[in-house]
């Protein structure tokens, strides 16, 4: 199974358990190392306690017998025999195993002396102490020797260890239940908050106010702001949808009616009026559905086409391409191109466009009595500067809102109500400005871009 199929609970469980499994494996083995270690610590007392239980026994008795509490002890010492031999002075035989296990090197005379030995093909723990006395009237040394099997003592600390390991098994499986259960518990908001948006309909866009844990509000939080995004995205598409379905169908109705009426028309001079009435009807209607994409390429284009480029070259370019179109009416056409570099970052055909439209716009709505329109280009050391000034009928500056408004005319004409509303949203796009300047006679708009480092103009 892929990481990203795995369920955040079953992710949860397995970052949550394998390290407190590994450290139960840790602590089980240090716990299995310190009860060998309590184990041989426990039995070497209870070999020194047997060993002077002996010893006091066999001096106060003279080495005929062992007390009952002591043949008990030694009988079931931690739960295994002790051995045990006695000599008294001049080494003589008093009691106990006949022979004891012989160490494999001499040893110290003044202190219990512990060895392993094997008796009987069994490996043995031993000890042996020496004590000073009087044994039958006889001063001398006593030497009692006492013994264990090893394998008595490593089943005491498997035993031990086992129980320690038991214990930590069940605690294991016991967190082990609690983490997974507990996990559910806790994503139990979240289950909530899924069944919660599945239940919604696909029109319902609205915030999510469901109350939610701290760790997933931040998530709650990008979610509502997405959401947002998106409502306002679909409720620009309808507003644009509604817009454009309603300033074509004006256009399209026209140009049905002049279509439906041009074969029912026999003279010749009326058929070429409307032919030629027809002809300016679809080039009304291809301007329309030109500018109504180009508007809504703004949402899209600007980034996507993002590049440096030198803005006198494009405005040149535009001036050059409708030159003929204002020579032909006698209009006299300036460009006044700064000399300087221009260089500004976006996208070169839609600044092209919104400098186009506001030529255009000068053509269509400055009246018969327009003689000039100039062109000009200028910077500083932070801005890009390009103005469109015509000496015609002009728009009144109080009105400068009413004509960057989409689908909005303040004179009736041929416009699409669009021009001034794309040259607003591209300079926008471009995080820059446009407004009216105050002329005596005509319209001045002034476009202001942002400017960008000049040493990487190509």
């Amino acid at each position: 199974m892929s990481p990203r199929a795995l369920s955040l609970r079953l992710r949860l469980f397995l970052v949550i358990l394998p390290p407190l499994l590994l450290v139960s494996v840790l602590l089980g083995f240090w716990r299995f190392q310190a009860a060998q270690r309590t184990s041989e610590d426990l039995f070497d007392r209870s070999l020194l306690a047997a060993a002077l239980a002996i010893s006091r026994d066999v001096a106060i008795s003279e080495g005929d017998a062992l007390s009952p509490s002591t043949r008990n002890f030694i009988s079931d010492a931690g739960g295994g025999e002790i051995f045990y031999h006695v000599t008294g002075p001049a080494g003589f035989y008093v009691t106990g195993y006949a022979y004891p296990p012989r160490p494999a090197q001499p040893l110290a005379r003044d202190s219990p002396s512990y060895y392993e030995a094997r008796y009987r093909d069994e490996e043995m723990r031993v000890l042996r102490i020496i004590e000073e006395g009087t044994f039958n009237d006889q001063p001398g040394q006593m030497v009692v020797t006492v013994w264990q099997r090893i394998s008595d003592r490593q089943a005491f600390a498997r035993d031990l260890a086992f129980r320690a390991i038991a214990l930590m098994s069940g605690l294991m499986i016991t967190l082990a239940l609690v983490v997974w259960f507990g996990v559910q518990i806790g994503l139990r908001p979240l289950n909530s908050l899924m069944d919660a948006i599945n239940k919604r309909s696909p029109d319902d866009l609205s915030r999510i106010r469901r109350p939610v844990p701290t760790e997933v509000a931040g998530v709650v939080a990008t979610l509502n702001r997405l959401l947002g995004q998106v409502q306002d995205s679909l409720e620009t598409h309808q507003s644009f949808i509604s817009d454009a379905a309603h300033q074509l169908r004006n256009p399209a109705a026209a140009l049905l009616a002049l279509a439906e009426t041009l074969p029912d028309v026999r003279d010749e001079t009326e058929r070429a009026a409307r032919q030629a009435e027809l002809i300016a009807a679809a080039r009304a209607s291809a301007r329309l559905a030109n500018q109504l994409l180009s508007l809504e390429r703004l949402r899209y284009d600007v980034d996507q086409a993002r590049v440096r480029f030198d803005l006198g070259d494009v405005v040149e370019t535009v001036c050059e391409n409708l030159a003929p179109v204002a020579l032909s009416r006698d209009i006299d056409f300036v460009l006044d191109r700064s000399e300087l570099a221009l260089p500004v970052d976006g996208n070169p055909v839609l600044i092209g466009e919104a400098v186009t439209n506001l030529i255009e716009n000068a053509l269509r709505h400055g009246g018969d009595q327009m003689t000039r329109i100039t062109v000009r280009t200028d910077a500083d050391d932070a801005t890009i500067v390009v103005t469109v000034q015509d000496d015609g009928l002009g728009i009144p500056l109080d009105q400068a809102e009413t004509a960057f408004r989409r689908f909005s005319q303040l004179r009736n004409g041929e416009g699409t109500g669009l021009g001034l509303a794309i040259v607003e949203q591209v300079v926008r796009r471009h995080s820059g400005t446009v407004r009216l300047e105050d002329v005596a006679n005509g319209t001045c708009v002034r476009l202001e871009f942002p400017r960008a480092d000049q040493p990487e103009i190509k």
